[in-house]
């Protein structure tokens, strides 16, 4: 095969004989079933290595590159791109997609014509009940149509992201649920919600409910105060959040939300793109949580919800393809949240999927796009399923990404009067050293340990299920956590941070974790000295639990608009 390329990064080799292997992978020994069953693959195309080089640095360095320096000079050969295609419609793919920097073609295919075209063998694996066609060995391309393309996904889809967020349904206590009538609209004046919004979700809730001030499950109005937000002149107008996640929440839900935390959001600010077209899963508690949380921070601000259709990493992939593609009509869409992850080893031997997003990520902090990612929920040891701590000592992956802002979590606990008492490390705040990229330059400062190893997380919010969070889901209330609830609380932080900077005639942010380590330690700043998620432990300046802390906003909005 001394003329073909063979993309040994793109796929985890798996065993020809039939049985479980033991990451849990049901190996069929029989052909698939389905020989005409179609298939999507994503060809990578990659930006030469001195330019991406240098475009590492300019992020590093605090630059935000503008989109058209970016299209220009930090893409792919457009010949290697054309010669792709050319390859691929010849031998039979449909080209379903070619991204505008030019860094991605989405080819859809046959599975018999995708052995034959890449030379590799399929076979048919179940993992956790559902069976799917992958490929068992690396695929190839011939030398001369993948000189440039650094990896091909899609054959393996059985690898997937998972949620981040965990409900809790707590009994006794003053997590009760909120009974209607008079006794409904006694508990909503507590927490300033009207009567109408109170009889309406009063009515439907079954499970909590935050009839008592400052306590679990806590409103939009108290995690403000506690991260000392309220108050402020900016509620991120002119700002537009991103949301990546597989799916939309229901109408009803948000508005259900905005009025239980008495919020002026309407629909009007919402707008859903279904990346693939097609039918959508339905919603499962994840997406309503970002989008309420996000709106709810930054009540000003536009949402635009990225439904990717699954949690493919193709699909995921499609998904940021379209976001970068959005940016030159989106100028205020300077925040993205993704609460999804997987842990760095269950990646696979196979780097290709992380150097095909990293390329991506690398991309929208260039064009100063802050992109906050959930570092987790099962703390250091998280399993390929993120739900418990039965795996390996492990940072996950797209939080450990270079060019994003990993989010982990603290249990957070509040006076009757709102002021913080206790803030210690979540024990299932995701944290640990990355076995794919190097310490960045600007990851230094207190507690920072010795080595090599890209850090996560960077930052840490509230995220404690059982001292978790509001949420209206399918009409009924439901307490919630994980750190796919810090992380969209952080990028509606952002969006207040970005306001103020246009108020103050500054730029918009570039990334940001070169800004905010050198703030370690200052007013902006609360450090989380206690706790632990297994293997580490919270401490003074920099920890592997909660990053350099939790913000103090109004110091934070300040120390960045000097």
């Amino acid at each position: 095969m001394a003329d073909r390329k063979v993309f040994q990064d793109s796929v985890t080799p798996l065993p020809e004989q039939s049985g479980l292997t033991h990451n849990g992978l049901m190996i069929n020994a029989a052909e698939p079933e389905h020989r005409d069953e179609m298939m999507t693959v994503l060809f990578s195309l990659a930006i030469p290595p001195q330019a991406q080089a240098q475009l590492e640095e300019r992020v590093a360095r605090g630059e935000v590159v503008p989109l058209a320096e970016l299209q220009k000079d930090y893409t792919p050969s457009p010949a290697s791109r054309e010669s792709l295609v050319g390859w691929l419609k010849k031998e039979g793919f449909e080209i379903m997609e070619v991204s505008d920097d030019g860094t991605s073609v989405y080819a859809r295919a046959s599975v018999d014509h995708i052995e034959k075209s890449l030379e590799v063998n399929m076979t048919r694996v179940t993992k956790d009940g559902i069976t799917y066609t992958a490929a068992q060995n690396a695929p190839s391309l011939p030398a001369n149509v993948g000189k440039d393309v650094h990896a091909i996904i899609g054959l393996q889809p059985f690898r997937q992201a998972h949620k981040n967020s965990r409900k809790c349904f707590p009994s006794g206590g003053n997590r009760i649920s909120l009974p209607t009538g008079g006794a409904a609209k006694k508990g909503a004046a507590k927490k300033g919600v009207t009567k109408k919004a109170a009889a309406k979700v009063g009515a439907a809730a079954a499970g909590p409910s935050p009839n008592i001030q400052n306590a679990p499950p806590y409103l939009v109005q108290e995690i403000l105060k506690a991260y000392n937000a309220d108050g402020l002149s900016v509620t991120g107008k002119g700002q537009t959040i991103a949301i990546l996640i597989d799916t939309f929440p229901n109408d009803a839900d948000l508005k259900a939300f905005w009025k239980r935390n008495n919020l002026p959001n309407t629909l009007k600010q919402i707008k859903k793109i279904n990346v693939k077209g097609g039918q959508l899963p339905p919603p499962e508690g994840e997406e309503s949580l970002d989008v309420e949380w996000a709106s709810g921070i930054a009540p000003s601000a536009k949402i635009r919800i990225y439904a990717s259709g699954s949690l493919r990493f193709v699909d995921l992939d499609r998904a940021l393809d379209r976001i970068i593609a959005d940016l030159p009509t989106q100028p205020g869409m300077r925040q993205l949240s993704i609460s999804l992850g997987l842990g760095e080893t269950f990646m696979g031997g196979p780097q290709g999927e992380v150097a095909t997003q990293h390329q991506k990520f690398l991309r929208l902090a260039a064009s100063g796009v802050n992109v906050f990612v959930s570092s987790g929920d099962a703390g250091s040891n998280p399993s390929d399923s993120g739900h418990s701590s039965t795996g390996p000592t492990q940072a996950e992956y797209e939080s450990s990404d270079l060019s994003v802002i990993g989010v982990g979590g603290t249990t957070l606990t509040l006076a009757a009067n709102g002021i913080v008492v206790g803030e210690n490390g979540w024990t299932g705040s995701g944290g640990g050293k990355s076995i794919f990229f190097s310490r960045p330059s600007w990851q230094t400062g207190v507690g920072v340990p010795p080595g090599n190893e890209r850090l996560v997380p960077d930052v840490s919010l509230a995220a404690d299920p059982n001292k978790g969070a509001f949420l209206v889901f399918q009409g009924k209330v439901v307490q919630i956590g994980g750190t796919s609830w810090s992380a969209p609380v952080w990028a509606g932080f952002c969006a207040l941070i970005n306001e103020a900077r246009a108020k103050a005639n500054k730029p918009l942010l570039p990334f940001l974790n070169p800004l905010i380590y050198p703030l370690m330690g200052s007013s902006s700043f609360r450090d989380i000295l206690t706790g632990n998620n297994g293997a580490f432990a919270a401490s003074p300046g920099y920890d592997l639990v909660t990053g350099i802390g939790v913000p103090n906003v109004k110091a934070l909005i300040k120390a960045l608009t000097q």
